[in-house]
């Protein structure tokens, strides 16, 4: 199985994607990693990135959930995936699942604003959750992101009977 974390910066992705994956002794990957220099850039000047920016972004890491898949290697992903576009591209097969880490603009904003060292800042959230696409029932599971993440992460384990 392939589980990804998809919401806007500050929902929580890396962390809870870190203990889940810890919990479950199973490959940890950020999507974040992935993107190009440029992508970097301008997320560092507060620049949304266009579909044509992130396009070369989903082909990496499309690749890499089909590699777990070939090898047989679970792994926890954390990646916005902020549109269905995206997630349909990511869902190589069933054994991908979706969880939406879903928060309320004030409580995501505010951890931003004391977050420390990452490209993505406060300022960009406008701009990320006007992309958001909710997933419609069925598609994701949504896990409220005000818990704790250890909380998360149960919640999580529970539903997706892990």
């Amino acid at each position: 199985m392939i589980i990804i974390l998809f919401g806007v910066a500050g929902s929580g992705k890396t962390t809870v994607g870190r203990l889940l994956a810890q919990q479950l002794v199973w490959e940890f990957y950020d999507a974040d990693q992935f993107h190009s220099s440029a992508n970097r850039e301008k997320m560092q000047h507060n620049i949304p990135l266009t579909d044509k920016d992130r396009r070369p972004w989903l082909e990496q890491i499309r690749s890499l959930i089909s590699t777990c898949l070939e090898s047989a290697t679970p792994a926890v992903l954390a990646c916005s995936a902020l549109k269905a576009a995206y997630r349909r591209q990511l869902h190589v097969n069933d054994e991908v699942r979706f969880v939406y880490l879903k928060g309320d603009f004030s409580l995501i904003h505010e951890r931003l604003e004391t977050r420390k060292g990452h490209f993505a800042g406060p300022e960009l959230l406008q701009s990320q959750m006007d992309t958001l696409e909710e997933p419609p029932a069925g598609e994701a599971l949504v896990i409220d992101v005000s818990p704790a993440p250890g909380e998360i992460v149960q919640a999580v384990r529970k539903q997706l009977g892990i």
